[in-house]
């Protein structure tokens, strides 16, 4: 992990924040209604903490592993969201490190997550990916699978699902898949349970996150605009 020195995350996050209340009150929203999740892969504890002092309230995290040590280095309060892919042998550090994981893919996951919640003493919250694109060799689940999960999830009471998250395909236009996975979340509102709700949609990065906003985004996944290019 590295820290660009001569980064200005301070101002970028205002500048952010600014550019996400803009596209929020020209489509009729309300700015408080997004979230915007600092994502932070290979950027180190030094850049959270700025992040955090900023203002930011949300870190988003890619790997279990990376955000275990860099929130145990983080004396700063403040929600950590996991946005990247969760694999199954990861659901019990999982559980217990993000307040909201955006990659439930698969009824065997949820199983998994319900499970290590239950021996934790919590509910763990998250988020369903969708594959809108078909890719095969992407994460995130497919569109027919959706129904079937939500039915799974239903009779898991230690998991909650909040809404659907997307990765649009490279090089497509974005907001035809922002404004699927909205419709998608319509359709499937009537499957409203107990530990169902749909009311989040995690959609929206440092290049398209204006009109994921206008096609309904509630949370909006920023990485290089707050903290610069990503390092590898």
């Amino acid at each position: 992990m590295t820290d660009v020195a001569d980064i200005d995350i301070a101002a970028n996050y205002a500048r952010v924040s600014e550019q996400v209340a803009q596209a929020a009150l020209r489509c009729g929203r309300r700015p408080e209604e997004i979230t915007i999740v600092c994502a932070a892969k290979t950027k180190g504890a030094p850049a959270v903490r700025a992040a955090l002092a900023a203002g930011a309230t949300t870190i988003g995290e890619n790997y279990v592993q990376e955000a275990q040590a860099k929130r145990a280095a983080v004396a700063a309060t403040g929600e950590w969201h996991l946005i990247g892919h969760l694999q199954r042998n990861k659901a019990k550090t999982a559980v217990s490190l993000f307040s909201l994981i955006h990659s439930l893919d698969s009824i065997g996951l949820a199983r998994e997550l319900d499970r290590q919640a239950k021996k934790q003493g919590l509910t763990v919250r998250s988020l369903v990916e969708v594959r809108l694109g078909g890719e095969v060799t992407k994460t995130g689940l497919a569109v027919d699978d959706l129904g079937p999960l939500l039915e799974t999830v239903q009779t898991l009471p230690h998991l909650r699902v909040e809404g659907l998250m997307t990765i649009p395909p490279p090089g497509q236009p974005a907001r035809h898949y922002f404004r699927r996975l909205a419709r998608l979340r319509h359709e499937y509102a009537a499957m409203q349970a107990a530990n169902i709700s749909l009311r989040e949609l995690s959609m929206g990065m440092t290049n398209d996150y204006a009109p994921a906003i206008e096609e309904g985004a509630t949370l909006v996944r920023i990485g290089r605009a707050i903290f610069g290019q990503r390092q590898s």
